[in-house]
């Protein structure tokens, strides 16, 4: 397993992407311990990994994000967050993190959130007065609010790779979501007046009714996906198809901002991005494999044990480890891969599978945000055009609540299991 490993780090270093990282390194492996008979099986295995009906929620929700993004909602989002704060100082702020929350419903990914808020939000902060670095490090840790709640397609992922309820995963990160929503807000609010922020301009109280009801549609998105999948009206997979057909037609009639040219290329980021995440899925698949061959999840969970038998000592480390996985690699690669390693040690915690896939996804959306190599991080600092060494100082206060609702998801089971059993899950 260190050729392997090794063949993967190299891959990394030298800037290969991720699917064909995973690629080389399991070919390199299977070639050097003469698994020759095992390279017939790889298209089989890879194949094997994406035969699933319930993966195609994540072109569906994808495109459904794509055309929401392409009408231009990210902007009435802002100014429908802006009239809800009203004036307070630091409001921008305020209306960043708020802005985040909101867009959680239509994105479902925490890069594609901080593309979209950040192109907005990053440069109307720096015109408000406030820092570029503290700007951008604040979007960058709201962006990890949208793999939290429906549509999220990591949750989509986890509930496909351990048969776990997906309505119910959604129901679960909605709590923690606002926690960490609430916690960032009160961040900002404090940062304001230690730093004497300014206050944003006032929104005209006759535009107050146009834009909430222009914002609505959008923020009704994930009640309806919940609510009909929880009703029964509908299972996973219609509703993602449901919501890309929502989000065209309000688009088109509601907004009237989407063309036939958005609408075009929308279709197109749909899908190179389903490409681009069905090869990681198809070729991790293929790693879950290697590790199967030389048993590495048993091994694992045995050194655990051997360190203690106590689930909290057990979970701490866990959450450790995720983390730096977490650092190193895109989240839904690093799901596929620690899936196999994770269903050995999950007996031993003594906690829910709900509650768990929360846990997992969140820490690896802490990664994406965390330095040197979250690519949240990346994405800020190339909108901010600021260091990402600078941009990476500024977000270490919110990295720091961001772990605080960790530990609540981890070691508060109400956090995240009281709104699925209120409602059937």
């Amino acid at each position: 397993m260190t050729l392997y490993l090794f063949a993967f780090v190299v891959c990394l270093v030298i800037g290969v992407p991720i699917a064909f990282a995973l690629c080389i390194a399991s070919i390199t492996y299977l070639m050097v311990f003469d698994q020759w008979h095992l390279m017939i099986g790889f298209p089989q295995k890879m194949i094997a990994g994406i035969d699933n009906f319930v993966l195609l929620t994540i072109p569906f929700f994808i495109l459904a994000g794509n055309l929401m993004n392409s009408a231009d909602l990210t902007r009435q989002i802002v100014r429908f967050a802006q009239m809800l704060v009203g004036r307070v100082r630091g409001g921008l702020a305020v209306v960043n993190v708020l802005s985040s929350m909101m867009f959680s419903g239509v994105s479902g990914a925490a890069t594609a959130e901080a593309s979209a808020i950040g192109s907005v939000m990053i440069p109307a902060m720096r015109r408000d007065g406030y820092r570029a670095e503290y700007a951008a490090a604040l979007t960058a840790a709201g962006s990890i609010l949208g793999p939290m709640v429906p549509p999220s397609l990591a949750l989509i992922l986890y509930g496909v790779l351990t048969s776990t309820s997906i309505s119910s995963l959604f129901l679960a990160g909605i709590f923690p979501a606002f926690v960490l929503c609430g916690l960032l807000v009160l961040y900002t609010v404090w940062r304001a007046r230690v730093e004497e922020h300014p206050m944003p301009d006032p929104v005209a109280s006759h535009e107050r009714i146009g834009l909430t009801i222009r914002a609505l549609p959008a923020l009704l998105l994930p009640v309806i996906i919940v609510g009909g999948i929880k009703s029964g009206v509908f299972t996973p997979t219609e509703a993602a198809a449901i919501a890309a057909l929502y989000a065209l037609l309000i688009g088109v009639f509601l907004y009237r901002t989407l063309s036939g040219a958005k609408i075009a290329r929308a279709f197109y980021d749909t899908a190179t991005m389903t490409a681009g995440v069905m090869l990681i899925v198809a070729v991790a698949s293929m790693t879950s494999f290697i590790l199967g061959i030389e048993n590495i999840p048993r091994a694992i969970a045995q050194g655990m044990l051997e360190i203690s038998d106590r689930p909290w000592v057990l979970i701490l480390l866990l959450n450790l480890v995720l983390l730096i996985l977490g650092l190193f690699l895109e989240p839904l690669a690093a799901l596929v891969l620690a899936m196999p390693i994770l269903n050995e040690i999950f007996p031993l915690l003594a906690i829910d599978p709900v509650q768990f896939g929360i846990m997992v996804v969140l820490n690896l959306m802490i990664g994406m945000i965390t330095p040197p190599v979250g690519l949240c991080l990346f994405i800020v600092a190339a909108i901010s055009k600021e260091p990402l060494e600078k941009v990476a100082m500024a977000i270490l206060p919110m990295i720091g609540l961001a772990l605080i609702v960790l530990l609540l998801v981890a070691f508060v089971p109400a956090l995240t299991l009281s709104l699925p059993t209120w409602l059937g899950g």
